[in-house]
């Protein structure tokens, strides 16, 4: 996971308050995850971003030829384009997974990851995420990993909680207590 640094905290606070100002808010955030998208995808976009070799002026031409084309709102183009100018291009990443945090925070949103053996259907995912907001009371955004090593079972992690209910911590616990004993 990408670690924040305290000036993508600050350019990513200043851009959720202008774009609720704006009641932009849900488009800013869509923008923001398809560009940090793009930048994980496109090793030129990448490199832009964080090579020096590029001025800032190429920088800012770039990102608004590229912010045009993906058709991005008003408010992240400019947004992009002052972190560029201001010599911050290499924080934009950071100020997304800082930006993606004041989002989910801010409108109460609980970020859940849910392990599994195999890959889980439609049905059991939305089992999953209606149980989790019944549990947390409120909406859960719910992302899925697949991990055989787990023989089984599920584990969820919400926040700091791991909750491991998988065939493979159960024969781990087996083991440990047939040694105890």
């Amino acid at each position: 996971m990408t670690q924040t640094s305290e000036a993508a905290q600050r350019y990513a606070v200043a851009l959720y308050d202008l774009a609720q100002e704006n009641s932009a808010l849900a488009a800013v955030h869509a923008d923001f995850r398809a560009f940090a998208e793009s930048v994980r995808t496109s090793k030129d976009l990448s490199k832009l971003l964080d090579s020096p070799a590029f001025s800032r002026a190429a920088k800012v031409a770039a990102l608004g030829a590229v912010a045009k084309k993906a058709g991005y709102s008003p408010i992240f183009a400019k947004f992009i384009g002052v972190m560029a100018t201001n010599g911050r291009a290499r924080d934009i990443l950071k100020a997304e997974v800082a930006f993606d945090q004041l989002y989910a925070k801010r409108r109460g949103i609980q970020r859940a990851v849910v392990r599994t053996a195999k890959e889980m259907s439609g049905a059991e995912r939305a089992r999953v995420e209606a149980l989790l907001a019944k549990l947390v009371g409120g909406e859960v955004e719910l992302s899925s990993e697949v991990d055989a090593s787990l023989i089984g079972g599920i584990q969820l992690r919400i926040g700091s909680r791991l909750v491991d209910a998988s065939v493979a911590a159960k024969l781990n616990r087996m083991n440990t207590a047939m040694k105890g004993a």
